[in-house]
């Protein structure tokens, strides 16, 4: 389908739980954005990223220690990504719009494109969530795994729900040398026609760079270490990067309960847009200080879904809100009460469809 999908415009329940949210910034004299521990949450992180790095670059530790500092830089990085990034390019860390983009330009030190993470991210995937060929964030791995019944079926997927979780370590790296470059050359994303500015191009080109530079030519450079130590560290830290990534995205929306709906002939979605995200997002101990303060809220997703130009701190006071107004409605209101819960109800997911490869009767695609 090449129509750009509309979701029907009344929506009773967003309504109500738009106004009950309002209500609450009113009686309790919050502000939207970013609160005083938000700042301070946001100073660690950041240090924690850039004191693991310059220790690195130091030279001053022996090779162990420093691969142990290269996987706590990697945790990092997914950390500010989560509470930094996240919040900025979606416009919910400050009022201010110079703020946010200059937050947001630090996702540029992470390896990944900002400016095209607005368009995939805040764009396309907040908008067509779930829905086959429009939310590109399904495709994870094309070909080695299977996630939602409309993709072709291989015979290698009969293993995905054991090989799926190492692969989810190589989003960071995809993201450093192959999804921006890719996704900027591309006509659409999703289904979303594309113009890029022509200073974009510039701005991929000399943020690569930049870190290319920081990462693998500085270390070559000053760390006293032989090219495979480089290499091993470089991985190492790619891989907790991309594992913590690239698994909490998973377990927002490929958990069991949650939708992967698709539109009618004439492009029309058959509820509206919040109604629609209820049903293909899903929280994680949601409930659980601890992990919103590691997660950046993304443990919150349905609220954050439905409120992203929210700071993500006020997303444990507003998920009360939305989810008494959602069984007010009659809608699913999906969320584990641990991180456990949620990783095996993801494991559940795969497993399922490898089976389903495993017990196909059709003829396999080439593998």
């Amino acid at each position: 389908m090449n129509k750009r999908l509309k979701f029907h415009a009344k929506s009773p329940f967003f309504s109500t739980v738009k106004l009950r949210v309002d209500q609450y910034f009113e009686q309790t004299d919050k502000h939207r954005h970013a609160s005083s521990a938000m700042w301070l949450k946001a100073a660690f992180f950041l240090f924690g990223f850039l004191g693991c790095y310059a220790i690195i670059i130091s030279n001053t530790l022996p090779a162990l220690a420093m691969l142990g500092l290269a996987v706590l830089l990697g945790v990092f990085s997914a950390f500010v990504g989560f509470n930094i990034c996240h919040d900025a390019i979606h416009g919910s860390f400050s009022g201010n719009r110079h703020i946010n983009k200059a937050l947001s330009m630090v996702f540029n030190l992470l390896g990944a494109s900002p400016y095209i993470w607005n368009i995939s991210h805040n764009g396309v995937h907040h908008t067509f969530t779930n829905i086959p060929g429009h939310d590109e964030d399904l495709v994870v791995a094309p070909g080695l795994i299977r996630i939602e019944q409309d993709d072709p079926k291989r015979k290698i997927q009969r293993y995905q729900h054991w090989y799926a979780f190492p692969l989810y370590g190589l989003a960071s790296l995809s993201w450093v040398f192959r999804k921006d470059f890719m996704k900027i050359f591309q006509h659409k994303i999703g289904q979303v026609a594309l113009r890029h500015p022509k200073k974009e191009y510039f701005n991929l080109f000399a943020s690569k760079a930049l870190y290319y530079f920081l990462f693998i030519a500085l270390p070559f450079i000053i760390l006293d270490i032989t090219w495979w130590q480089f290499l091993i560290g470089f991985l190492a830290m790619h891989l907790a990067q991309g594992f913590t990534m690239g698994l909490v995205f998973q377990l927002a929306h490929v958990v069991e309960g949650t939708d992967f709906p698709a539109a009618n002939p004439t492009g029309t979605m058959e509820e509206a847009w919040a109604e629609h995200q209820m049903r293909t997002t899903a929280n994680f101990c949601s409930q659980n200080r601890t992990a919103a303060f590691f997660l950046g809220g993304l443990n919150s997703q349905i609220e954050h879904h439905l409120f992203p130009k929210i700071c993500h701190v006020h997303y444990r006071a507003i998920g009360k809100i939305v989810k008494q107004a959602a069984k007010e409605y009659g809608l699913p209101y999906i969320e584990s009460q641990t991180f456990g819960d949620a990783l095996q109800s993801h494991y559940r997911v795969l497993k399922k469809f490898a089976l389903e490869a495993k017990s196909a009767k059709v003829q396999y695609q080439a593998s």
